[in-house]
């Protein structure tokens, strides 16, 4: 039986390709091994489930053992092993992939076996980390167990070997400059992220347990203990049983599986099940949101047959979903070749738009089975809501039956709810409905007040996209405009057919502007003389609703005709109540110094009121304002 040969390649030399170029990161190899012991085992037992092997299969698992003495990494599999012929075609034809023929030769009762491989090329990731690689491997079929070594040139051996039970030891030989992978730390680590939750369970050494004490056993006598198999990984997890299966606890449960150091339970999961037009599971969850658009992404992790792919899931999952956290598992995504990311493809396109499908449904079902509660939710998920509408047509669509519109006062709107309570009295001259709000419910406070006092509803918009879904609205729906209470004096929020009649006229509102202007001295602040009522607030500083916009937009990512406002100074308007008696006052002082004195105390008491005043500035109205006060 003994044989020399030559690798079949059809390279020269392949193995400094894979060491290379073919995996992104040596840690790799040890996924693909176990990968490639999990297919072993899960043939052999579909093999027996249809009458084909005739063999015990008793408690099969998958034992990872290092000799750090020795210098080698074990990966021992109870599958169904190799014969001679088997390691000739699937072990030195390079690219030949095993899983792939055992599919199609089986693709009627293989269907729902959970196989992995796909390439051919996982198993020589070993010699990344490996100077010599040794296969010791007997088929479950009656035939001599077989020794294959390979010292990373194209050439092997094959001699028979002495094994009793069929299966297949992987040893490797680890090489000096990667010794890393025989301390047992770092082996754990790898295999608790890559194979956690492999269908097959997997052995690494053995963990004490405790036993219950005999009965009669004094209350200080120890526990007995004994050594047991540490099984590292979950071969059922969650997302692989039906929904039906489950309760609340079940999917808490795995939650914190996941993500043992986060503390907060999540809000709600989304289970995901479906077979056609592709295969797809998994189980998504909404945790507490912050108004970080970025530090929530990359906590979702992407499976293939319940091993782990990435966690970066751009493309598969939509942008504005990557900031839920939980596990997709799909054997249709296209990987490239080293299973490491994912291949453009138009399955995922699909899945990704199924996946948006989905969450829109399953919010949906949350408002209209228990409002309130989703009420209660809304400031913690309002972020993702808002983003998807932004970016995903088809949820906008369906958003628009549960994104809510709070008020400054706790209350909630549908959109046409909003619509249809602001309508008779929020509608201007021109027929266009005007939506109020605030951003900052203590800054903008006497704004507000204001706004209410003339009977206007006025939401609480503060996420950190809200200008940008602002625009999106006023584009999608008929005759509406967003107007921050801030952004004009009351009079002017909505305007009406009527219009204030002045006290001053209006050379005399020319004058004063002229005379505050050359006062105040500061090029950011835009002067306007109006008629309001004479119980207004007599000097109020707003701020151009298009230019804050604009701003607020580009910080967030806004482009083309934003470009560069982002780094524009704040404009202001000083709007001056021309039908205020202070303002008459001004007006009509005829001494200069006084005038001034009056100016700079109301624009400063203006500036101070929306916290515009600050430093030196500050610090000359606290003295001015002692003076004045004597």
């Amino acid at each position: 039986m003994s044989q020399q040969g030559t690798i079949n390649v059809a390279v020269e030399n392949i193995f400094p390709l894979i060491k290379k170029f073919l995996y992104s990161d040596h840690e790799i190899f040890l996924r693909e091994l176990v990968s490639n012991a999990t297919d072993a085992t899960l043939k052999l037992q579909h093999l027996a489930r249809i009458g084909e092997a005739k063999v015990e299969l008793g408690d099969q698992k998958i034992e990872i053992k290092v000799n750090k003495e020795a210098k080698t990494l074990h990966i021992i599999d109870q599958g169904l092993g190799m014969t001679e012929d088997e390691v000739q075609k699937y072990i030195n034809d390079i690219a030949f992939s095993g899983a792939e023929e055992f599919l199609e030769k089986y693709k009627d009762s293989a269907k729902d076996s959970g196989i992995i491989g796909h390439f051919g090329l996982g198993f020589y990731s070993a010699f990344m980390v490996a100077d010599k690689v040794e296969i010791i491997t007997k088929s479950y079929k009656d035939a001599p167990a077989v020794h294959w070594t390979c010292d990373g040139s194209p050439n092997y051996t094959i001699e028979e070997a002495q094994k009793e039970h069929f299966g297949t030891e992987i040893i490797l030989h680890i090489s000096d400059d990667e010794t890393e992978f025989l301390e047992e730390s770092r082996i754990r680590e790898l295999l608790n992220k890559y194979n956690k939750f492999m269908p097959v369970p997997i052995k690494f050494g053995t963990r004490t347990e405790t036993l219950e004490k005999p009965e009669g056993a004094k209350e200080d006598d120890p526990a007995p203990t004994q050594e047991v198999d540490d099984i590292i990984n979950n071969p059922n997890p969650a997302w692989t049983k039906q929904p039906t299966e489950l309760e609340s606890e079940d999917y808490k449960n795995f939650y914190r599986e996941l993500y043992p150091m986060q503390f907060e339970e999540p809000l709600f999961n989304i289970h995901l099940n479906v077979d056609y037009p592709f295969n797809l599971t998994g189980i998504l969850y909404f945790p507490k949101m912050t108004n970080d658009l970025n530090i929530q992404k990359d906590r979702i992790q992407l499976y293939q047959n319940q091993v782990f792919v990435t966690d970066n899931v751009e493309g598969i999952v939509p942008e504005f979903l990557t900031m839920l956290r939980g596990v997709i598992d799909s054997p249709d995504i296209p990987l490239n070749v080293s299973r490491s990311y994912l291949q453009a493809d138009g399955a995922v396109k699909k899945i990704s738009s199924y996946i948006t499908r989905k969450v829109a449904d399953k919010l949906k079902s949350l408002f209209n089975d228990d409002r309130k509660a989703f009420e209660e939710k809304w400031n913690d998920i309002k972020i993702v809501i808002e983003y998807g509408m932004l970016s995903k047509e088809k949820f906008f669509e369906k958003a628009d039956k549960f994104a809510l519109y709070p008020t400054v006062d706790g209350s909630f709107f549908t959109w046409d709810e909003l619509i249809e309570k602001i309508k008779p009295t929020q509608t201007d001259k021109d027929e266009k409905t005007i939506v109020l709000y605030a951003s900052n419910q203590e800054e903008q406070h006497s704004y507000i007040a204001s706004a209410k006092a003339k009977g206007y509803e006025v939401l609480l918009l503060d996420s950190p996209i809200v200008s940008h879904l602002m625009q999106k609205l006023e584009t999608s729906k008929e005759k509406i405009q967003f107007v921050r209470v801030d952004s004009d004096h009351v009079d002017n929020l909505i305007k009406k057919e009527e219009e204030q009649i002045s006290k001053l006229s209006d050379e005399e509102k020319e004058a004063l502007q002229k005379a505050i202007t050359e006062t105040l001295g500061d090029s950011n602040y835009t002067v306007q003389v109006e008629a309001m009522s004479s119980d207004a607030a007599p000097f109020i500083i707003t701020q151009p609703e298009f230019m804050r916009r604009m701003k607020e937009m580009q910080a967030t990512g806004g482009g083309g005709m934003m470009m560069g406002m982002g780094n524009m100074p704040d404009m202001y308007n000083l709007v001056v109540n021309a039908n205020h008696e202070l303002v008459n006052e001004i007006h009509s002082t005829k001494t200069d110094k006084k005038k001034q004195r009056l100016i700079k105390q109301s624009v400063d008491l203006a500036k101070l009121s929306q916290g515009l005043l600050k430093g030196e500035a500050l610090t000359e109205f606290v003295k001015r304002s002692y003076e004045m006060v004597k």
